[in-house]
């Protein structure tokens, strides 16, 4: 990964944020964070419009809910189709967590899962990424919805870099632009 994102054509980092932005660095991986989760499929799945960190808003579908235990608690996470990516067998689950803004960029990660004929799912936070928009500003990328923020730490997957490498602008978008829900105050 950090070969393409360094040296790739179609990295999403600009060159000028290489020599700071890279490598990508990661939590330490921890099996804490990769636990069974179970897709609840919903009766009605219903199409809405998920705001982007360019003020556009993309079509997905709520296809259900993961449901799964992490450090003892009982969490869940709404699973998505991104139906702008025209495939219907990968779930999309955009999350904010409690180091986002502070360990992680401030507008969430994301997992992307294969589906299962089960609807059991090996949830694995180690995966988690930060979405392009994280490495430049000019990409569109979806907020996780309300119900994708989860009250704990997710110390897994990809960080931002240390306090004393990090440069402006990290992540691209501005500490409102980041949070929807923001108010500004």
């Amino acid at each position: 990964m950090n070969r393409f994102l360094a040296e790739g054509s179609d990295s999403p980092v600009p060159l000028d944020r290489r020599s700071w932005m890279l490598p990508v660095r990661y939590y330490e991986p921890d099996l804490a964070y990769r636990v069974p989760a179970h897709l609840n499929l919903a009766a009605e799945q219903p199409v809405f419009e998920v705001p982007t960190s360019t003020g556009q808003s993309r079509p997905m579908q709520r296809v259900g809910t993961l449901e799964f235990t992490l450090h003892g608690e009982s969490r869940s996470l709404a699973a998505l189709v991104d139906l702008t990516a025209r495939d219907e067998m990968r779930l999309f689950i955009p999350f904010r967590d409690e180091t986002s803004g502070e360990e992680t960029y401030a507008a969430g990660r994301y997992l992307d899962l294969d589906r299962t004929p089960t609807g059991i799912y090996n949830l694995d936070f180690n995966r988690a990424y930060h979405p392009t928009c994280y490495y430049d500003e000019q990409f569109d990328c979806p907020f996780p919805p309300p119900e994708n923020r989860l009250p704990t730490p997710i110390r897994a997957g990809e960080r931002l870099p240390p306090v004393e490498e990090q440069r402006f602008p990290v992540g691209g978008l501005p500490a409102a632009a980041a949070d929807p829900d923001a108010d500004g105050n």
